[in-house]
């Protein structure tokens, strides 16, 4: 069974999501909250699987509790629900240690099924997606470490084809895409992409997305 907080300060979106998750197999919501405080609370009581984070709330915000949440070192997921084309803070969220994003406007089917992928470790976000964000805000919000990709320590234990994958996740290819252009199966893939996560401390594969631009292995689009 997969538990959820519903973190949103809007009380008609709340009940909205809480009456489709009650009516959903295998899912449960244990609480609402109505701003960021208040889920940073209760996730620590409650220790849901996900919450569903808005970004936007009084007083703390979604991001500020996705940190924190993140922080406490729990099993807790983070899929932060969003105005996505419009909101500026989304890779903030990302980089706050959320495991993914939803519209606001997602089909229930896809609400549902965002919830389950996160709480299993992986990613909501399509690779592809999740470069388009990335691309559009990371120069507002990296700040240069004048570090070389060879010497952040992140990357150090990574074999030449790990840094290969890692390059790939990066660049938004998806495990076929990398099995093609490396000539290598999608199986072996799948084995070289769980190391490189493991190795680089990422919690999922947006995080190791991150990583690759922190690190410079992957620049943003001018």
């Amino acid at each position: 069974m997969t538990t959820v907080l519903i973190a949103d300060d809007q009380p008609l979106q709340r009940m909205g999501v809480r009456m489709l998750l009650e009516g959903t197999p295998g899912v449960t919501p244990v609480g609402e909250a109505a701003h960021g405080a208040e889920a940073v609370r209760m996730a620590a009581e409650l220790r849901p699987d996900v919450v569903l984070m808005d970004i936007r709330m009084p007083g703390m915000d979604g991001i500020e509790a996705t940190r924190r949440i993140v922080a406490a070192g729990g099993r807790t997921r983070i899929l932060i629900v969003t105005t996505f084309d419009l909101d500026e803070y989304a890779y903030e969220g990302l980089h706050a240690g959320a495991s993914g994003f939803l519209l606001k406007d997602a089909r229930p089917e896809e609400l549902v099924a965002g919830i389950h992928a996160v709480a299993t470790g992986d990613a909501v976000v399509s690779p592809r997606l999740t470069r388009r964000l990335l691309d559009a805000y990371t120069h507002r919000v990296l700040a240069p470490t004048g570090t070389p990709p060879a010497d952040d320590p992140r990357l150090r234990t990574l074999t030449e084809r790990e840094r290969e994958v890692l390059v790939a996740i990066g660049k938004g290819w998806t495990n076929t895409e990398i099995a093609e252009r490396l000539v290598l199966t999608e199986s072996t893939v799948k084995k070289h992409v769980g190391r490189v996560l493991a190795k680089i401390g990422a919690r999922d594969r947006i995080q190791a997305v991150i990583t690759a631009y922190d690190t410079g292995l992957v620049r943003a689009k001018p």
